[in-house]
């Protein structure tokens, strides 16, 4: 019941920050028009657009993730890559750098890629929060759904073949999911992200592994769909 209700907060919260963005964006009163926001917002090239996003999150108001942080931590890789990657949010290294995964996590991250032949030359990453969560906290359900539209536009600019999920909170983000990241992990499915469909898996977050490591051999599992796709695909 709860996690409907989270589901629902989101769902609401994403419906008002799309409608009401200049809330977040600027004190000054636009005409809210919701298809000017989402459509008007990204044009040009892919980095162009990128650029764009990048800056409408950096003009966020009021947001306790960004008052605490350091620094915005927006994505890295390859933004022509087939296949993108969500993580939560950042850590304090990540946060003192700039660029997702680059802490323990992201070191055992890059290996698991490696395992599989690929790279941060082949894929992009990013997070469902783009500031860190003070002390390393899961990002409220509150955060998250100011965060949400901003997922999706990032992910629907990359527009990525495959899309593989790290952890529970980029589960429950994107697919609304009510099972656990145990049992939904490893199962592939088409989800809408705004006019793309790309492939989705989730696994779990290499923190977690990090702690669990008796579950490596699970998300190895993972990585060996991922391969097959891949081949599957002809990416």
């Amino acid at each position: 019941m709860k996690k409907n209700l989270n589901q629902k907060l989101i769902d609401l919260i994403e419906y008002y920050n799309l409608i009401n963005s200049n809330l977040l964006l600027s004190n000054t009163p636009q005409k809210r028009n919701m298809n000017n926001i989402v459509a008007a917002s990204y044009k040009g090239t892919k980095f162009q657009k990128l650029e764009k996003l990048k800056k409408n999150i950096q003009l966020i108001k009021n947001c306790q993730l960004k008052k605490s942080a350091t620094n915005l931590v927006f994505g890295d890789g390859n933004i022509d890559a087939k296949i993108m990657i969500v993580g939560e949010g950042p850590g304090a290294q990540e946060d003192a750098k700039g660029i997702p995964f680059v802490g323990r996590a992201g070191q055992l991250l890059d290996k698991m890629l490696e395992s599989i032949q690929l790279n941060r030359t082949k894929v992009y990453i990013s997070n469902v929060v783009n500031y860190r969560p003070p002390s390393n906290r899961r990002p409220t359900e509150m955060e998250i759904a100011r965060y949400l539209p901003f997922l999706k536009s990032h992910i629907e600019i990359i527009n990525p073949k495959i899309l593989i999920l790290l952890g529970s909170t980029a589960l429950n983000t994107l697919i609304g999911n009510n099972e656990v990241i145990s049992k939904a992990r490893g199962k592939w499915i088409q989800k809408d992200v705004g006019s793309i469909r790309p492939w989705t898996i989730a696994s779990f977050h290499p923190a977690f592994l990090l702690r669990q490591p008796d579950q490596k051999k699970m998300a190895w599992i993972d990585l060996k769909m991922v391969r097959d796709k891949l081949k599957s695909l002809r990416i």
